[in-house]
């Protein structure tokens, strides 16, 4: 298989470092550069946690990196603004990005889109990387079909910035495009604490919770008359987000269109 020279953008952050890991575990993948706007010009060997990475440089700008360094994909882990203009500026010099980062707006995704069909180049974004994930919202997708009275809980660790999640409301949306809008609840319901029912999408409720000790969780509940039911996902570390991105990674690499989620991609 042909080497796949990569880029990760957030290198020491707690997914950026596993995908180290995974780049150096993975025979066909090479990692050639990294942006990390705290240690410009410095090697990824240098800093803590990474001494048996090979010379790979550090560029405190996607710009400078792109410019200097030869790539195919660009693995950004980072925020929503970064990550745009990250994902953005890759395009530009025809490195496919594989953007895992949470809370774009519809605008973003559709001036993404665009992008990647005047360039005619490939770009994934996943709101969750981990495959039984993606199997949790394809699950709920089904279900909502003959369950119209849904809630989401996701659970996350609590320096997560986004509420709700981006798996959370990629759930909602793919419930949407099955069920009709529907109000839940009884019709007189008034809530005593503004938000305690959660956020509303066409009448689901969804509700975040933020605690430390939690990675990323989510449950669906579905009900009906005298029956409920349950789909729940759990990670237990960052680890488990690494199939999912070595299968953006491999597949960016035939795709000359834009995705949103990891379920467009499994077969």
């Amino acid at each position: 298989m042909e080497t796949i020279k990569i880029i990760i953008a957030g290198p020491r952050g707690r997914m950026g470092s596993e995908a180290v890991k995974l780049i150096n575990n993975t025979e066909h993948f090479e990692l050639v550069g990294t942006v990390d706007y705290k240690h410009d010009g410095m090697m990824l060997s240098d800093l803590p946690g990474f001494q048996t990475i090979g010379n790979v440089p550090i560029y405190g700008d996607i710009k400078d990196c792109l410019e200097n360094v030869t790539a195919d994909v660009l693995i950004d882990l980072t925020v929503p603004e970064t990550g745009m203009r990250h994902a953005k500026t890759a395009l530009e010099y025809n490195v496919r990005p594989v953007v895992g980062t949470t809370g774009f707006t519809k605008e973003n995704l559709a001036e993404l889109e665009q992008v990647c069909r005047e360039k005619e180049l490939g770009c994934i974004i996943a709101p969750n990387f981990a495959i039984g994930a993606v199997l949790m919202m394809k699950f709920s997708q089904m279900a909502a079909k003959y369950f119209a009275d849904i809630e989401i809980i996701e659970l996350h660790h609590d320096q997560k910035l986004d509420a709700p999640s981006g798996t959370a409301v990629k759930t909602a949306e793919l419930i949407s495009a099955v069920r009709d809008p529907k109000k839940q609840g009884h019709p007189n319901e008034k809530e005593t604490l503004p938000g305690s029912r959660g956020a509303d999408i066409d009448g689901m409720h969804i509700h975040s919770v933020r605690l430390p000790g939690l990675i990323a969780h989510q449950q669906v509940l579905f009900g009906s008359d005298g029956q409920t039911l349950t789909i729940r996902h759990d990670s237990y570390n960052r680890g488990s987000f690494m199939s999912g991105v070595k299968l953006a990674v491999e597949t960016v690499m035939k795709q000359n269109t834009f995705v949103y989620g990891l379920e467009n991609i499994l077969e």
